[in-house]
């Protein structure tokens, strides 16, 4: 029985987890995007998360501490001066929640569920608004013939076929 076990194992023994779970967030720091399983982004979100806010106090300590979890190799090293300037430097007024996991459809050989994992602020999709996208809005004909542009205040009294009338002009052509 698992009663009050938290730790998803993956399927995996816990000196190979740890390897793959600082490796993956080596990644995440050095490319601030990856693709994985969701299984294995929830899994990364929680050990990676502690490491980010370890970061936004640059002493000697944290450092160690950082180094400690992600490992000793060439990789590690970049990530942490990544982790500890770029990063740090941008997150430094978030209180929490550096990741996000955005799903993407299942995988072809095995149906597993795919995700993308990345950090928050350096998505420039989310972090600038998209406000001047909704006072205009491209409207195509059905024949292909022309685009014509329309606010999107008069989208909405526009009369548009109906799904009957589409089926009906579908046999006839």
């Amino acid at each position: 029985m698992r009663h009050g076990d938290k730790v998803n194992n993956l399927g995996r023994k816990k000196a190979h987890r740890e390897a793959m779970l600082s490796n993956m967030a080596c990644s995440l720091i050095l490319s601030k995007r990856i693709k994985t399983t969701l299984a294995k982004a929830k899994a990364l979100r929680i050990f990676v998360e502690p490491l980010i806010t370890k970061s936004k106090n640059d002493t000697t300590h944290s450092r160690r501490t950082v180094f400690s979890h992600l490992g000793s190799n060439k990789m590690s090293k970049e990530a942490i001066k990544e982790l500890f300037g770029t990063v740090s430097s941008k997150v430094a007024t978030r209180p929490g929640g550096y990741t996000r996991i955005i799903k993407l459809d299942n995988r072809l050989g095995d149906n597993a569920e795919i995700c993308y994992m990345e950090l928050v602020d350096f998505n420039e999709v989310y972090v600038t608004g998209g406000g001047a996208k909704t006072e205009t809005k491209k409207k195509r004909s059905r024949r292909g013939a022309g685009t014509t542009t329309k606010k999107a205040s008069d989208t909405s009294t526009d009369n548009t076929n109906t799904a009957s009338e589409d089926a009906t002009d579908n046999t006839e052509a």
